[in-house]
């Protein structure tokens, strides 16, 4: 499977000059934050997805992407709405495409 990106908005608060993206592939969901100095970059396996919830507005949505591992959730806000939708279909398709046999990380 390919990776797909899916970038926030610049019209929305904290995307102004440096945008939060998601990437989406079969193996993780990672989210990449820059800053003037700094990258911050979190990412969760695919296998370890709890849930994903996606809280829709006027014009963007916010969602959470909740780990079974323990980890903070990941949040990104400012995208459109068909992205947060494809991003849940992604992660839903992916965790479906997994052996239900693999041995779990500890």
């Amino acid at each position: 499977m390919t990776t797909e990106v899916f970038c926030a908005s610049r019209l929305t608060q904290g995307n102004h000059l440096f945008r939060t993206c998601l990437e989406v592939s079969d193996k993780s969901v990672t989210r990449r934050k820059r800053s003037w100095l700094t990258r911050d970059e979190m990412s969760i396996s695919i296998s370890k997805v709890a849930s994903v919830h996606i809280k829709t507005g006027l014009c963007w949505s916010d969602i959470l992407i909740e780990s079974s591992g323990g980890t903070d959730p990941m949040a990104s806000h400012g995208h459109r709405k068909r992205d947060a939708l494809r991003i849940k279909q992604l992660i839903e398709e992916n965790q479906a495409a997994l052996p239900k046999d693999a041995p779990t990380e500890v």
